[in-house]
């Protein structure tokens, strides 16, 4: 009996009674609105409709208890708002407005929690993100492939950020993994052509060995076989190891085939190697040459470097150590003419239309210039001097790694190069 007459007070309290219709009171800024009838007894149907109210309030006591003892309060949200969407339209008489409240109060708090964990989870992708990006220029492919893997379910894993953020973050991160992925494929077809490269080079200087090993013509053939030896040190790439062994045995025997009848010869007819010493005058007149083509017009010393280039390789062997030092001198004297062309061609497309300036202007603009060139040079040489230093001690990168260190010592020659024209620029400029 005190359950139905707190039914029957409660009902009264939030509702009445008019004609053959119970009604709710108004609440909120909602009016008072029909929610059934009077069938057996006014009583009756006011505690009807007062239990229905507490069968609603048990449903939201349920619910709000289930988000206290849950971690993951946002799965909770919808059914929230939709039991807060009900309470304008439940027919039932009671408190809807302490209804309403605590679930509007709940509601805040899960956006709130939400909120939260949406901040959480930007920081947790943009970090994902950076770490997917920081392996684009990774050369361990197999190290870099796991962690990226790993990077990939840590994403999965990771909840919802805001709506406006998703288009964006997605498309960066599977940016980055594709790129990753794409920079992976051609450096594995790079590297399977250079082995085939390699492989061709070899098998080519073995053809050129053989085709000379039985020639008659000693002295010609031995400058051809020890510029064939050179050219075979200077190939650089990595073959496996049995493949590698049965082409240099070809090689080797053609060679060895080949000596072997030099020194049958020599024994037999008395014969001396042609001395280097006429070599080395011819070499030391290029040099000279090489030298002087800065005092000349640009077009004309580019044309004459290349010339003398030509000539040098006909010239034949010098021995000793002065064959290095007079090689030296001849490179660097080329180098120079082509990269003063090079500086005076900038030079040109930068002053096009503009004043030229005076001669100590014109002097100063150059070596700014070149020392522009030189910074440019030097961060593309950390740059491989770091790829250098990560890249795995494996012998199937060893073709990679020759081909990194033969960019890093021509960007070093650059440098001096460069250096070496500010100097020659500088005496230009008045005292």
């Amino acid at each position: 009996m005190e359950h139905n007459d707190h039914l029957l007070a409660e009902a009264r309290r939030y509702g009445y009674i008019q004609g053959d219709q119970v009604w709710l009171r108004a609440f909120m800024d909602l009016p008072a609105r029909q929610v059934g009838q009077v069938k057996e007894s006014e009583e009756a149907s006011l505690q009807y409709f007062a239990q229905r109210f507490e069968t609603f309030r048990a449903k939201v006591d349920d619910l709000l208890q289930k988000i206290e003892e849950s971690e993951n309060k946002g799965s909770f949200l919808m059914k929230a708002l939709h039991l807060k969407e009900q309470v304008a339209t439940y027919d039932g008489l009671g408190d809807f407005e302490s209804l309403h409240r605590r679930l509007s109060e709940a509601e805040e708090a899960i956006k709130v929690t939400i909120a939260r964990n949406r901040e959480k989870n930007l920081a947790t992708k943009i970090n994902l993100i950076q770490e997917a990006e920081a392996l684009h220029n990774s050369l361990d492919w197999q190290t870099a492939g796991e962690q990226l893997k790993e990077i990939r379910q840590a994403w999965i894993k990771t909840g919802p950020v805001e709506k406006q953020l998703t288009d964006e973050l997605e498309n960066r991160f599977h940016h980055a993994v594709e790129d990753f992925y794409v920079k992976k494929k051609e450096f594995l077809a790079e590297k399977k052509q250079m082995v085939n490269r390699v492989y061709d080079k070899y098998r080519d200087l073995i053809h050129k060995s053989e085709a000379l090993q039985n020639s008659e013509d000693f002295e010609e053939t031995t400058k051809k076989l020890k510029q064939l030896q050179q050219d075979w040190k200077e190939v650089g790439g990595t073959l496996p190891r049995k493949q590698a062994n049965e082409l240099w045995t070809r090689f080797r025997a053609a060679h060895n085939h080949f000596f072997e009848r030099l020194k049958v010869h020599i024994n037999t007819r008395r014969t001396e190697p042609t001395p280097g010493d006429d070599n080395l005058t011819r070499k030391r007149a290029l040099v000279a040459e090489a030298e002087a083509l800065l005092s000349r017009p640009m077009n004309e010393a580019v044309a004459r470097a290349k010339e003398l280039q030509a000539a040098w390789k006909k010239v034949g062997p010098v021995r000793g150590e002065e064959s290095d030092r007079v090689w030296e001198q001849f490179i660097l004297a080329c180098d120079r003419v082509f990269e003063m062309s090079a500086l005076e061609h900038f030079i040109r497309k930068r002053q096009a239309g503009g004043e030229v300036g005076s001669p100590e202007e014109q002097v100063n603009n150059r070596i700014q210039a070149l020392r522009d060139f030189i910074k440019y040079d030097k961060q593309e040489q950390e740059v491989l001097e770091e790829n250098l230093g990560k890249l795995n001690a494996s012998p199937s990168n060893d073709a990679f790694r020759q081909m990194l260190q033969g960019k890093i010592r021509a960007f070093q020659r650059k440098i001096r190069t460069k250096n070496d024209l500010i100097e020659l620029l500088r005496k230009r400029l008045p005292a």
